[in-house]
């Protein structure tokens, strides 16, 4: 059940904001949590019943290695060796369902190429949200063995990992975010449910009105690379560039937004990355909650910048690593992370140079190479890259092809005589200088003053991005 449906915002939604305000209002605050959960259940499993075990499974195996944490740091003599054991054997656990249901053919098909053997791939169907979901309940255990978690029940811990707003593509959530606004005192606030509105909607609107447009393009492109002059192949990838961000920005804000109309503050993920000035700053805006994790969980354990500068650089390029696999099964991903990696580690290690250059320009070489990376980030291999790269550079410049422009024609200018490409260069003109010089929409409905004209415009926005949806696009990050 996709944010952008008519199922999700026709009845779901009014269903869980009916019900939960019911219970808010007459019941207390034990009866909204079981009813997010109840909520959060059904929509789980309305991505398939099959997939839901897999997922109650997993709940139920981390938090028996919880409870059992808590024993351990309750008795002198387990508390050392026997809370490393039993976190060292849930962390595997987690892992092991991650790499069978996501990397199990990608493993198969690296062991094929390189050993020249026979293995046969399955048709695995992925539990939803199964990344964001394993390194959420990592984080949990790695915080319960370091006594950060001083309790948690069994329901609440269910919601804290199967909450639907963030299930399907973050944030990924810490306990310490999520559970004390379980156990708190809730009081209605009517400026935070109409920000909620106002997020959702403008995430909708990202979604439905801009990255499947550009989706559009991008999609007919990636499809016929051999047709593509370079002029069709640069647009291409930029309309890349302006998809990915709109997606996956739209969906933060519509997750947040929705957090926001059940009383809840989900944590900030997105904050208008390509207004960075360096990579380093980049990773600091896009996907602010994976950082986190990668930072608190992994870059930190394996030394940081404790044992030198040359140390840190290699963690640092492992852990970018790490980010590209974690982003796809693919050869392609870890490559697109070791070249965040690269680029990070030479930031850092000429920053003084990088200081010294203008901001205008710093920004410039950070799109750019952004841009590039996300060609091989939206190719389906090393084919599809090259292909891609050979059409971009052999200097075939000419008119962008009808079946791109065309995209971008907008439903009241049917009968008019203006070229489709005219409406391709205005409409992406538009957009690049909102992604470059507007706020993000959390700045916005933070600093917002509420008027008949602000309705009136959040009420278009959610009127025509309805009437637009024409089909149900996945989410790209669902993917990840």
């Amino acid at each position: 059940m996709a944010f952008n449906s008519y199922v999700f915002i026709l009845f779901f939604l009014p269903a869980v904001l009916a019900g939960y305000y019911l219970c808010f209002f007459r019941k207390g605050s034990r009866s909204v949590s079981v009813f997010l959960l109840t909520a959060s259940v059904v929509f789980y499993v309305s991505a398939g019943w099959e997939t839901s075990i897999v997922l109650l499974i997993s709940i139920l195996l981390n938090y028996g290695v919880f409870y059992g944490l808590k024993v351990c740091s309750r008795h002198r003599l387990l508390r050392e060796g026997g809370g490393k054991y039993l976190l060292g054997i849930g962390i595997i656990c987690n892992l092991v369902l991650l790499i069978y249901f996501k990397y199990y053919n990608f493993l198969v098909d690296s062991s094929n190429l390189l050993f020249d053997s026979k293995l046969a791939v399955r048709e695995i169907l992925a539990p939803l949200g199964i990344s964001f979901i394993t390194f959420q309940q990592i984080a949990f255990l790695v915080d319960a063995s370091r006594q950060e978690i001083s309790s948690c029940n069994f329901p609440d811990y269910i919601l804290f990992i199967s909450y639907f707003p963030h299930v399907s593509s973050g944030p990924i959530i810490r306990h310490s975010d999520f559970l004390p606004l379980l156990q708190a005192d809730r009081k209605m606030d009517w400026d935070k449910f109409s920000a909620g509105i106002y997020m959702f909607v403008m995430g909708l609107g990202k979604k439905v009105l801009i990255a499947d447009v550009f989706g559009s393009a991008v999609d007919w492109g990636y499809a016929n690379i051999d047709a593509l002059n370079s002029t069709s192949a640069v647009f291409v990838s930029l309309a890349y560039t302006m998809q990915i961000y709109f997606d996956f920005s739209g969906y933060s804000d519509m997750a947040i937004g929705i957090s926001r109309m059940l009383q809840l503050d989900l944590p900030f993920n997105f904050n208008s990355p390509y207004q960075a000035d360096t990579i380093v700053e980049f990773w600091k805006r896009w996907h602010m909650t994976l950082t986190g994790f990668l930072t608190k969980y992994l870059y930190i354990p394996l030394g940081g910048n404790r044992k030198g500068r040359a140390r840190a650089y290699v963690n640092t390029l492992l852990v970018f690593i790490c980010s590209g696999l974690w982003h796809g099964a693919s050869w392609t991903f870890v490559l697109w992370g070791g070249m965040h990696g690269c680029f990070m580690v030479f930031t850092k290690h000429f920053r003084k140079v990088f200081d010294r250059i203008p901001s205008f320009l710093n920004k410039s070489i950070t799109l750019l190479f952004v841009n590039f990376t996300w060609i091989l980030f939206r190719a389906q291999s090393f084919t599809v890259f090259k292909q891609m790269m050979g059409v971009l550079m052999k200097n075939d410049w000419g008119k962008l092809r009808d079946e791109i422009s065309v995209c971008f024609r907008p439903v009241v200018a049917e009968n008019l005589s203006c070229p489709d490409w005219l409406y391709a260069v205005i409409f992406s003109a538009v957009i690049l200088f909102a992604v470059l010089k507007c706020d993000n929409v959390q700045e916005r409905a933070k600093n917002m003053k509420y008027s008949f004209l602000s309705c009136v415009w959040v009420w278009v926005v959610a009127v025509v991005s309805i009437l637009s949806l024409s089909g149900v696009t996945t989410f790209v990050y669902s993917l990840f």
